[in-house]
């Protein structure tokens, strides 16, 4: 039976894609591993691989089409000894959908970070009237393995699976004796997977488009079309504060040692084309204030808390039409230097829309900085499921009060930290914010 080829999920957030370019045409005979076509998603430009071996009976879906959801058909897949005739013959729902490619994300996102991040399950859609265990779990084969599977007499509910995220596959049904039973897959993670609220891919409430164009009826106005990006923003963000109990704690920091310290280790490291920025070092200050407060690097998920070993500090880069939180990995591990330069990199990589998911997926932990723009201070919006947000406001001149007592100036810097009350609690959040100040105030520490 002819088989669906689907839109895929190739980001974390994505909901749906622009079709941009197909690189096959109908005729064109593909294998595993072969490149179908370009898709747009929300964050990039990806593409997008055969999983099964077929002809391209039919595209579905024209290039350059806006809005494709997620799961439904774009191309059609023909088998062996199948044609364009048993296209048009088979009942409406009763192709099954070809398996996604590896590392793509879930059929319909989980509750995951806004555009500034973003974090998915596993778990994909599987095939209509789909075989299940004896505990009612859905089996999750490729069309063709389905196929051989039932030509050699398998039970697929006794087969374990070595495709992507144990997806049974052609060889897997090639190498399987019939009457024999291999191993049964192994047991999904315990550990929930956070069920994506009922209005997760919808746009923010309130006046409708045409209320809003009948109020400002003989004005002179520019809509502007929202990109896939700005609608992920919109709704995501939208989520996280009508979902997550943010609290806010605030401080001032002094910057002087650091701007000292950092003056130093620039001129020293002049001569490898290293310059330290302020926010390196703020990095830095929060990845190891994780490690000082552990019970603060932390992330909701669903019914429960889950706790990171490693700092991974994701931290938020404006791009045309919205803006990437790129993940720092092992923050605390690496040098200065290192941190400087991956983040340069991956800044770079975000705006010219290149970054893969993984390297914007994940963390506990994000720091956003404005105070190059120069905003004094701002509250952060969390990005689910992250436990905090550190946001980062303008160093500047101010009079304060000495350890003497004696009025003086200094370079201050205001933050405030967001924080998620079902992860962290007051007190921890402000032993946190702590431990940061602290960092930021005594920079050598960091080199410790």
């Amino acid at each position: 039976m002819p088989t669906e080829i689907l839109m895929p999920a190739l980001s974390p957030t994505m909901e749906e894609g622009t079709l941009a370019k197909w690189l096959v045409k109908e005729g064109d005979t593909v294998a595993s591993g072969d490149l179908l076509a370009e898709i747009e998603t929300d964050k990039a430009t990806m593409e997008f691989e055969a999983v099964d071996e077929g002809t391209i009976g039919k595209i579905l879906v024209a290039e350059g089409t806006e809005g494709v959801k997620v799961n439904s058909p774009i191309a059609v897949l023909l088998g062996e000894g199948e044609s364009a005739d048993d296209i048009g013959s088979s009942k409406a729902g009763e192709s099954k959908p070809a398996e996604q490619p590896t590392g793509t994300a879930p059929s319909a996102p989980a509750a995951g970070q806004a555009p500034a991040g973003g974090y998915a399950g596993e778990e994909q859609v599987a095939a209509p009237a789909a075989p299940q265990t004896a505990s009612g779990d859905r089996v999750f084969a490729s069309p063709l393995a389905r196929r051989i599977a039932k030509e050699k007499g398998l039970d697929l509910t006794q087969l374990k699976g070595s495709g992507p995220h144990g997806r049974i596959v052609k060889a897997d049904v090639e190498k399987a004796e019939p009457g024999t039973a291999a191993a049964p897959a192994a047991a999904a993670s315990e550990a929930p997977k956070a069920a994506a609220p009922a209005a997760a891919g919808a746009m923010p409430t309130g006046p409708s488009y045409e209320q809003v164009v009948r109020m400002y009826e003989g004005r002179e106005i520019e809509e502007v079309k929202l990109d896939g990006m700005r609608k992920t923003v919109a709704a995501r963000l939208t989520e996280a504060k009508q979902t997550i109990p943010h609290f806010y704690l605030r401080r001032d920091i002094k910057l002087d040692a650091l701007l000292k310290f950092r003056g130093q280790l620039n001129k020293q490291l002049e001569s490898r084309g290293v310059k330290l920025s302020v926010n390196d070092f703020v990095i830095k200050a929060c990845a190891n204030a994780l490690q000082a407060v552990p019970d603060a690097n932390a992330v909701w998920a669903g019914d429960r808390i889950i706790k990171l070993k490693p700092s991974d500090v994701a931290v938020a880069v404006a791009v045309d039409g919205g803006l990437f939180t790129p993940v720092l990995k092992d923050a605390h591990m690496k040098s200065l230097s290192t941190l400087s330069a991956e983040m340069k990199d991956l800044a770079g990589r975000a705006r010219n829309r290149k970054l893969a998911p993984h390297e914007y997926v994940g963390g506990s932990f994000a720091v956003s900085n404005l105070g190059m723009y120069g905003i004094d201070n701002f509250d952060a919006v969390i990005n689910p499921p992250h436990g905090a947000i550190l946001a980062v406001g303008a160093g500047v001149k101010k009079p304060v009060v000495g350890d003497d007592g004696e009025i003086t100036t200094a370079t201050v810097m205001s933050v405030t930290l967001s924080v998620d009350h079902r992860v962290i609690d007051g007190a921890l959040g402000a032993e946190l914010l702590q431990a940061i100040v602290e960092n930021i105030e005594n920079p050598m520490v960091m080199l410790a």
